[in-house]
């Protein structure tokens, strides 16, 4: 059943792009890169090595509040380096709970050490929305033939 679905499973759907920029590039080179992919967070990767994740939310309030130039910072200066991570064998449910408990907005999804895709907390509501929506169609589905 949906709920109990698999990370895996939301990103064979969903597609597994990830989007990432190397630590020196500037604040500047990802928030661009955010705009054309039309994301809200990018991997901090060095090759196939996680080395952080950089979000809007790093950006304006590590760089416009502290009166930075995003011309001038590095992604590594802002990054978040203690990444919180999921995997495929995670449940969809699961990985709400740790999202909400922990308010990160974005997941980075591993399979052994490589990382095969990233979730935010939009996936997920949409996912549980649409598992929903299945239970109800089924259930009235149910009621509608056993009368």
């Amino acid at each position: 059943m949906k709920p109990t679905a698999k990370i895996g499973s939301l990103l064979g759907s969903k597609g597994g792009a990830v989007y990432a920029i190397e630590p020196a590039a500037t604040v500047f080179d990802a928030i661009r890169m955010m705009a054309d992919r039309g994301v809200g967070a990018l991997l901090v990767m060095r090759g196939d090595a996680l080395l952080g994740i950089i979000s809007e939310r790093d950006y304006t309030r590590k760089v416009i509040l502290q009166g930075h130039s995003s011309k001038e910072t590095r992604v590594e200066e802002i990054m978040t380096s203690d990444v919180l991570t999921a995997t495929v064998d995670h449940t969809v449910e699961a990985a709400m709970h740790l999202m909400t408990d922990r308010h990160v907005r974005h997941l980075p999804v591993m399979d052994g050490a490589r990382v095969v895709g990233v979730v935010s907390i939009g996936d997920l509501v949409k996912w549980t929305i649409s598992a929903q929506e299945e239970t109800i169609a089924h259930l009235t589905n149910y009621i509608a033939g056993s009368y």
